[in-house]
């Protein structure tokens, strides 16, 4: 059995003979395509995901306060400004404790950090009849009133305990915060603490 030989299209014309009036297209080298649009798709999901997480990062700093921001600034000063505090300081007290010998005492000076009531609204005339001292005796004498009742409460045991004057500290912001609610009592000092038994 005998082959014959196979004749391929782009083959030379050596190998096959070619009539001399017919002219054969030569193939042009074939170009690589390169996906394009999954390509483009590709590239805008990344700078997507990229402005999504840089945004997130940015956002969440300055959620915390690790990133200052300008605006955050003049915030934390306007607090700062309304925050003010000033002393009202108590002279010494003599208070009969309730003990059931009826002969414990305290003898005690208080100092309280309260909070400066700011209000934008006040007029000359009402900084007037502040600065006469009216209204700061009325609120000392409210505080002290306040005080003397709650001490009168206590006993000379409760007292020195380890936490008593911690407790009564609490107990007095408390009661302060109840019966004068126009004073702000930010932190009670004791400046002088004696109990006689």
């Amino acid at each position: 059995m005998a082959t014959s030989p196979t004749v391929l299209a782009g083959a030379s014309p050596s190998s096959s003979p070619a009539p001399a009036n017919t002219a054969t297209p030569v193939a042009a080298p074939v170009a690589a395509k390169f996906p394009i649009v999954p390509l483009l798709i590709s590239v805008a999901a990344g700078v997507v995901f990229a402005t999504l997480g840089v945004g997130g990062g940015v956002y969440y700093l300055a959620q915390t306060g690790r990133l200052p921001m300008p605006g955050a600034a003049t915030q934390k000063t306007e607090s700062v400004a309304l925050a003010t505090t000033h002393a009202m300081v108590l002279e010494p007290l003599l208070v009969n404790l309730a003990d059931a010998g009826g002969s414990s005492y305290l003898r005690f000076a208080l100092t309280l950090r309260v909070a400066d009531v700011v209000d934008k609204k006040r007029t000359k005339d009402d900084g007037e009849k502040n600065n006469d001292g009216k209204s700061s005796d009325d609120a000392v004498a409210a505080v002290r009133d306040t005080v003397l009742a709650v001490l009168g409460r206590q006993t000379a045991d409760g007292l020195l305990a380890a936490d008593g004057k911690e407790r009564l500290k609490i107990e007095l912001k408390a009661a302060l915060a109840e019966h004068n609610a126009d004073l702000k009592v930010k932190d009670v000092f004791f400046t002088d603490f004696l109990v006689q038994r």
